[in-house]
């Protein structure tokens, strides 16, 4: 084969490839060809033909030259032009023989940082002990690693196991931010956006009926711009007759800024917003149009605890469009980890106004307290029996820092 590749290559050009060979009765036929671009591109010279010889294009008649001059274990070369194509052709042994080695490095690279891992992790618990049992009671609480990283880092070198706990919980909970009751206080026109099932209308419905219960029902309206679910402007009309306070009804966001501009009289609007999901295409669009700074309409972010810290981050990600002022974390009864909410919190810097930890309409909603999430969360890792083995540490130590030397 590398005879007639030389001897194709010494017709067609430095740019000819075997296709394919295969055997025909006692003989090897091969096929070879050059590509037509790649032979401008490289500038190979044009070869002459003779005047007597059937004209071709050149790949053409360098690939019969070249099958006249093969051994007689050979058939002719049959040559076929080709067209212009995007790359050069790859041999497809070359190609899974270079796969098998991709994978191979892959594995061995998986291996080398397992291993890397659990000498960090044994060097760690050895150092110090203390930073080591505190990274694994933070991961058992389901903060993320770089949140427990950064508080295991603050721990003073001269602290037990349990003022380390009590320093890196209250340090979580002076790091959190609040807004108070200030909605049920003050008034204030507030839009709730998030993800489809988070409990947006449930939300509303337990604020407007504390309202009702401590202000009365007058200066308070209810505003339903959810024309995707169906029933949804039903239902807010409904809960309006029932608590005595107007509700309205918008079919397409764009609407919401001159309905809240006539509703400029009352002290508290609470707008029900369309639940989508966090890929919706048309979910930037509809959140731009509540813009904060022009339609005075505050964006209170409804997370629901029981998702996951994943989607937890791409929520607070894409909904960052309608720029939130805080945050109402609801579903907290269906919770098998708050350290997820708690991280992306803490990373945001996003303010957290009420939790809702139930169905009951207006029983279930308190206003957020910084020590009562973080106590919340030890509770629900302490009942649901969370725990973080060295294994999973050794994969989390990946992204934390050494001790301290």
């Amino acid at each position: 084969m590398r005879s007639a590749l030389a001897q194709v290559r010494e017709g067609m050009g430095p740019e000819a490839v075997i296709l394919s060979s295969g055997t025909v009765g006692s003989q090897v036929e091969v096929v070879a060809a050059i590509d037509v671009e790649l032979s401008r591109q490289f500038a190979v010279p044009e070869r002459k033909v003779p005047d007597s010889a059937v004209r071709e294009e050149p790949d053409v008649a360098g690939a019969r030259r070249a099958s006249s001059q093969l051994s007689e274990s050979l058939v002719p070369v049959a040559p076929r032009a080709v067209a212009p194509a995007p790359a050069a052709v790859t041999i497809p042994a070359a190609a899974a023989h270079n796969d098998a080695l991709a994978n191979e490095m892959k594995d061995m690279r998986r291996m080398l940082e397992a291993q890397l891992a659990t000498l960090a992790w044994n060097d760690m618990s050895r150092r110090s002990p203390v930073q080591a049992a505190m990274l694994k009671e933070l991961a058992q609480l389901g903060i993320s690693q770089v949140l427990a990283g950064s508080l295991a880092r603050k721990i003073p070198g001269n602290l037990n196991f349990t003022a380390a706990r009590r320093f890196a919980l209250a340090t979580i909970a002076r790091t959190l931010q609040v807004t108070g009751d200030r909605w049920l206080e003050s008034g204030g026109r507030i839009a709730f956006a998030g993800p489809a099932g988070a409990g947006k209308t449930t939300l509303l419905a337990k604020l407007a009926a504390r309202w009702v219960l401590r202000h009365g029902p007058r200066r308070v309206a209810l505003v339903s711009a959810d024309a995707v679910r169906i029933g949804a402007h039903e239902q807010m009309h409904m809960l309006g007759r029932l608590l005595g306070v107007t509700a309205h009804t918008v079919y397409d966001v764009a609407e919401l800024p001159d309905l809240v501009e006539s509703l400029s009289g009352q002290r508290l609007v609470l707008i029900d917003t369309a639940g989508a999901s966090p890929r919706d295409p048309d979910l930037a669009r509809r959140l731009r149009l509540i813009d904060p700074a022009r339609t005075q309409i505050e964006t209170s972010l409804v997370l629901p605890a029981s998702i996951q810290a994943g989607a937890i981050e791409e929520c607070m990600q894409m909904f960052a469009v309608a720029r939130p002022g805080s945050c109402v974390i609801t579903k907290v009864d269906e919770a098998v980890s708050l350290g997820g909410v708690l991280s992306a919190l803490v990373q945001h810097k996003l303010p957290v106004a009420y939790l809702s930890d139930g169905q009951r309409v207006p029983e279930d909603l308190q206003p957020a307290r910084a020590h009562v999430l973080v106590g919340r969360a030890v509770e629900i890792a302490s009942r649901n029996g969370s725990t973080a083995d060295d294994e999973v540490m050794q994969r989390r130590i990946t992204g934390v820092p050494n001790a301290r030397r």
